[in-house]
């Protein structure tokens, strides 16, 4: 019998290997579970890939584009960068673009928050991965890299990696403490970060 052209079979092994980590964690993953979770054959999972790092990279390549999509996509981050781009460069940068880019950032992390917990629970156990698998360590530093470099659209380079820093740090409390997000203080401490950077 002739095989079957399946063209997102690459994606749907993909999306298994999220489903059982979202599951059972990353101690749950093996070629075995992603294959019946996919409904495809054991082989499928070793061709397209070869260990099970090469799968949790692509997992985690999958997971980072959700929050820098939603950074890229925003229309108040990118309306206004060049303008203010110009005023940090004659040294005027105002009051009102530092409180401008903290409330986006809050808005966009609160409505990251009003999703799913479980799929920002599943984002953060992938990125916290790389701590102990070498493989990912450069996915999950791809991104840091791409959000300090959306934000520095707005703001000097190292002002952009301590608000992704600090958005790191709100959303990893909120999700081990098992609190609720805070969007006044992490708009205030948004603003200190933007405001010292000027």
């Amino acid at each position: 019998m002739a095989r079957r052209y399946d063209p997102h079979r690459r994606t749907r092994i993909i999306d298994a290997a999220l489903s059982v980590i979202a599951a059972d964690g990353i101690a749950g993953l093996s070629h075995r579970t992603v294959a019946a979770e996919a409904d495809v054959p054991l082989g499928s999972t070793t061709y397209h890939f070869g260990s099970l790092d090469e799968l949790l990279v692509a997992a985690l390549r999958r997971c980072n584009e959700n929050f820098v999509r939603t950074l890229r996509e925003s229309e108040a981050l990118a309306a206004g960068g060049e303008a203010e781009g110009a005023a940090r460069v004659a040294g005027s940068a105002g009051s009102a673009g530092s409180a401008g880019l903290a409330d986006e950032l809050t808005r966009l992390l609160g409505q990251w928050f009003a999703g799913e917990r479980g799929a920002i629970e599943l984002e953060y156990e992938l990125y916290l991965a790389a701590l102990r698998r070498p493989a990912l360590r450069p996915v999950a530093a791809e991104w840091t890299e791409e959000a300090v470099e959306l934000l520095s659209r707005r703001t000097d380079p190292g002002t952009a990696r301590a608000l992704v820093a600090l958005m790191d740090g709100v959303c990893l409390q909120v999700l081990l403490a098992g609190g609720t997000f805070d969007a006044a203080y992490t708009r205030e401490m948004l603003a200190r970060i933007v405001a010292g950077g000027g």
